[in-house]
């Protein structure tokens, strides 16, 4: 359950789905009580595979403030090229979580910083299960599953509630099915540990 302001930015590239990942967080907050949610992106000139970045605030209160987040509580990582760009993890708080599509372990990642590290190959489980649209690899929802593995903000159910809501009957199965296998291949590195 939210019971204060969290602050959540994300970063992919330009098709990845980032923005509508921080609308579905948003979304799925709303319908756990929350009465303050916000989500809006960050771009340039849009175009496909350039960085993007998106926030969304969520909080027990209404939130007044819709500027972009700059010292996030959770920042997630659709694309892991992006980590050698340090705006990407600039700014999260001590303690926070950094969530990442890789590959790799949480301290093969080799970042340094006083937060928590979550990695999932959402892009393995994606092609595996055939989430691809015109050649592009969809990895905003199964992220989603590493997202609520690491923090515990939000109930998957509810993020199952909000993607049968938001795709046709076609793409939910694949889409949950995504954010359910991301949540069980997810591991973490926890501070001190």
């Amino acid at each position: 359950m939210i019971t204060r302001l969290y602050e959540i930015r994300w970063h992919g590239r330009g098709g990845q789905g980032a923005i509508t990942a921080a609308k579905i967080v948003a979304e799925a907050a709303y319908l756990e009580g929350c009465r303050g949610v916000t989500a809006a992106p960050s771009f340039g000139a849009e175009r496909r595979g350039i960085p993007v970045s998106a926030s969304t605030r969520i909080s027990p209160e209404p939130v007044m403030v819709i500027s972009q987040v700059e010292n996030p509580d959770v920042v997630v990582v659709l694309d892991d090229t992006l980590l050698k760009r340090q705006e990407v993890t600039g700014g999260l708080v001590r303690h926070g979580w950094l969530v990442v599509n890789s590959r790799q372990h949480p301290k093969e990642l080799k970042i340094a910083g006083d937060f928590n590290i979550a990695t999932a190959d959402a892009t393995g489980v994606c092609q595996e299960l055939g989430l691809i649209v015109a050649g592009l690899t969809l990895v905003n929802t199964a992220i989603l599953g590493a997202f609520v593995y690491a923090t515990q903000m939000l109930d998957i159910a509810t993020i199952e509630r909000v993607i049968r809501s938001r795709f046709s009957d076609s793409a939910t199965d694949i889409n949950v099915a995504a954010i359910m296998e991301t949540y069980k291949i997810t591991e973490l590195q926890r501070i001190g540990l």
